[in-house]
């Protein structure tokens, strides 16, 4: 089964990864790889996957938003060429929480990135692994909700944020 990604570019976000095309298409490919194998994959295993296909590739594991390391929880999953990636297979709830460590990492002093790069999956994702594969994974924060919800943080949110939709 073939994966398709899907784009939303929020504050110009596109153009910015445009910019650094080499690493908006390396992260088009990890999203792609060919090892990925969709009848096995629960939310947990497909988060190792792409932990490890993104280690892989020199990205930094888990770098923190803050420069304290007091606070172990505000991290990034991934950054690499000032592009933070969040993967985001949880609850619709995390949205506030994820979009606010781009925006964190992207001001205030700490100046780490340049976009965003929100990874969810759609709807249609998330049936198609239901119906096919028995893995559960409604429930799991939606590429239609964010795109329906971010231009409503536009006033809080100015960081560019592409949002990647997994889809079949």
């Amino acid at each position: 089964m073939k994966l398709r990604l899907r784009t939303f570019s929020f504050r110009f976000a596109e153009q910015v990864l445009n910019s650094k095309l080499s690493t908006k298409q390396e992260i088009e490919s990890i999203l792609n790889d060919t090892t990925i194998d969709f009848s096995s994959m629960s939310r947990p295993a497909f988060n190792t996957k792409l932990d490890q296909l993104f280690v892989g590739r020199g990205w930094d594991r888990q770098p923190a938003v803050f420069d304290e390391p007091k606070d172990p929880s505000a991290k990034m999953d991934f950054l690499k060429d000032r592009v933070g990636i969040e993967v985001e297979f949880g609850h619709s709830s995390f949205i506030g929480i994820d979009l606010l460590k781009f925006q964190v990492a992207s001001y205030s002093g700490l100046d780490k990135i340049d976009v965003g790069v929100y990874v969810v999956t759609t709807k249609e994702f998330q049936k198609v692994m239901k119906d096919q594969f028995d893995q559960k994974w409604e429930g799991s924060l939606s590429f239609e909700k964010v795109t329906r919800y971010l231009p409503h943080f536009k006033s809080a949110i100015q960081v560019p944020i592409y949002v990647i939709g997994l889809d079949f």
